[in-house]
């Protein structure tokens, strides 16, 4: 049974919105008229030429020369999208400075640099004038430009920089241990390095230069390096973000292949070094347009999704300017000084949409503030929520305690496909605890272990049809192994996300958290491998075991079990604790740190971290493991006393 609507459209915002906008468009050029959304829906995964293509036209997505058909090889694992075309990704983003010079394109509010601002003429002579920086310094297409820089102008200047001339940008958040930076950007051999050699958070300045200089110093295929520098002296061998975007060069972009790579993030799995996935300039230009119908956005909006430049939704955001909105970057502690610095800061920047992670709005819902009698949330039409599940009690918090008329439309996606799955719609009406609508052009199922579809039971989250923002491949994995085996090996051509999903009779969903081993820390995704190094490379550390237990309804709870040379102190926790945050990240240290005296394995020597995952989450012990596949059976006893103990 749904749950009582907490929300619905009036009939004029419904008719209003951009999705309404494509429906019509769809009949008047077309001929198609849908009965309803479900009905679009299916047209959508069913005829992927007609769907992909509209979205291409509705868009006028810029391209120098024409695709020559939408998909040239409809194989999930292996599609081959718009062969022919010649576009550029910053080219499609920047166009507004053509048509809007003087509007607004970015706010920026910072606790490091303050209150700024950029049109798009700014912007777009911003990007200009680093791109042919970048050139004199000899990055060509294809070369890597990494960055480790906060969610700022700074980031969005240099990715759009790199974009323009076909480099291939990757991105790191300050916070991250030098560790965790240096196993990904090593992977992908990059040329030059724009880094930040310190931040403000939380009233509290984060010096980072050494760590920089370490991680700079661990790259040998830099030729170049730049630095916006907090502290003076800069050091020797680095160039001033000031020298980079500096003069007025010409604007130009640089024709590509749809499938020429745009960037490359990184998703976690258990084993092994982060996956370095790449996408597309085509696939993330026809995916952002596509979600921005579901996100209602156009060029009057004032849209901020608070992120870490860490987090794929850094990466997502963009949808938004792509639209011609103002983006709102906000660069901070979202606590300090109280809980409600962020819808005072939705106020002061007449905020129309606001998204966060659901462990935001559940933190406010805890701390007991009630934005809506403090703040003027009057332009506030739309918010979001992605990273994990939302419960309803979050649902009932925001209508009750933020805004009673506001579309609230969560999200889930992924870092993988640099999309979403499950999100809103504008014309639909809002229940707790549910995601309104499958999205367009994604062909989302539930299966079961046998790969039946399932309706309205939890089943693993999946998608049948290929999507163009799908990864292109992973940076170094030349046979395509790692990529099979990250999304396609337990169902053939089928993508396995790695979710629990629930699809209800209507096409709504509830997602109830990972079902594999990623951890997942307030939407922040790490693989249990960048963590097992950063624990057992301390000797007193013999061998470890971490799961994440995030379900819906749930707070997130990580407990790490460890055997160790000598009994478990506060003294050797407080050590586990530093070793995680500073080679990983402070985003990633434990709950708990329990101490066993064996970490139960495969006969293959492998970590049971999903069987004792499934039984802490309340699973039958006799189901969720067979111990015969076991090295060490005996191990478990401890966890099934542990989940009787803890997890009731």
């Amino acid at each position: 049974m749904s749950a009582p609507i907490l929300w619905a459209p009036s009939p004029e915002r419904a008719a209003a919105s951009t999705m309404a906008h494509f429906e019509r468009y769809l009949k008047e050029t077309r001929g198609f008229e849908f009965a309803g959304y479900n009905e679009m829906w299916d047209w959508s995964t069913t005829d992927l030429d007609g769907f992909w293509s509209a979205i291409w036209d509705f868009f006028d997505v810029r391209a120098s020369a024409p695709y020559t058909k939408i998909l040239a090889n409809a194989s999930v694992e292996h599609a081959k999208w718009c062969p022919g075309a010649q576009l550029n990704y910053a080219e499609n983003l920047l166009r507004h400075a053509q048509t809007r010079p003087d509007a607004q394109a970015l706010s920026v509010t910072s606790e490091t640099f303050g209150q700024t601002g950029l049109t798009w003429e700014e912007l777009a002579q911003s990007v200009a004038n680093a791109a042919a920086y970048l050139t004199a310094n000899g990055v060509t297409k294809g070369d890597r430009v990494v960055a480790i820089l906060p969610n700022t102008e700074t980031a969005l200047i240099a990715f759009l920089a790199s974009a323009s001339i076909g480099a291939v940008w990757s991105l790191c958040a300050p916070d991250m241990g030098h560790v965790a930076i240096l196993d990904r950007f090593r992977q992908i051999e990059p040329k030059v390095l724009i880094a930040q050699d310190g931040y403000v958070h939380a009233g509290k300045r984060i010096e980072r230069g050494d760590v920089i200089a370490q991680i700079a110093d661990g790259l040998p295929s830099l030729t170049h390096r730049v630095m916006v520098p907090l502290s003076e002296p800069l050091p020797i061998r680095w160039a001033t973000w000031d020298d980079m975007i500096a003069g007025h060069a010409p604007q130009s972009f640089k024709q590509l292949p749809f499938d020429h790579p745009l960037w490359i993030v990184y998703s976690s799995g258990t084993t092994g070094n982060p996956k370095p996935i790449v996408h597309g300039h085509g696939g993330i230009i026809l995916e952002a347009c596509k979600q921005s119908l579901h996100h209602d956005l156009t060029e009057n909006d004032r849209f901020t999704w608070l992120t870490s430049s860490g987090w794929i939704m850094w990466n997502a955001q963009w949808m938004a300017l792509g639209q011609g909105a103002c983006v709102c970057l906000f660069d901070g502690a979202p606590h300090h000084p109280d809980m409600n610095v962020l819808w005072r800061f939705a106020a002061e920047q007449n905020l129309s949409y606001f998204g966060a992670g659901a462990a935001f709005f559940d933190s406010c819902r805890k701390a007991d503030i009630t934005p809506r009698d403090t703040v003027d949330l009057s332009a506030l039409r739309s918010l979001g929520s992605t990273g994990s599940p939302l419960s309803s009690d979050a649902y009932d918090w925001i209508y009750t305690s933020v805004k009673s008329d506001v579309w609230l439309a969560p999200i889930s996606g992924g870092t993988d496909l640099a999309g979403a799955f499950v999100l809103g719609h504008p014309a639909m009406p809002v229940r707790a605890g549910e995601m309104q609508a499958r999205a367009l052009g994604n062909a989302v199922r539930a299966f079961d272990e046998a790969g039946n579809a399932l309706t309205a039971t939890v089943g693993e989250l999946v998608c049948t049809q290929p999507l163009p923002s799908m990864p292109l491949y992973f940076w170094g994995d030349d046979d395509g192994t790692r990529l099979h085996e990250s999304y396609f090996e337990m169902y053939p051509d089928v993508w396995r996300h790695g979710d629990w999903i629930e699809i209800r009779e209507d096409g709504s969903s509830v997602i109830y958290g990972r079902s594999d081993a990623t951890i997942n820390r307030k939407g922040l995704r790490m693989g249990s491998a960048e963590i097992y190094q950063a624990v057992e490379a301390l000797d007193v550390v013999l061998d470890s075991l971490v799961v994440d237990l995030e379900f819906l309804g749930r707070d997130s709870f990580m407990p790490l079990f460890v055997v160790t040379r000598t009994p478990l102190d506060n003294t050797i926790k407080d050590t586990i604790a530093q070793a995680i945050r500073t080679s990983v990240s402070p985003r990633f240290v434990p709950d708990e740190i329990v101490s066993v005296t064996e970490i139960p394995r495969t006969l293959s020597g492998k970590k049971l971290e999903v069987p004792v995952k499934k039984l802490l989450l309340g699973g039958d012990p006799a189901k969720v493991v067979n111990r015969d596949s076991m090295a060490n059976p005996s191990s478990f006893d401890f966890f099934i006393a542990y989940a009787l103990d803890h997890m009731s």
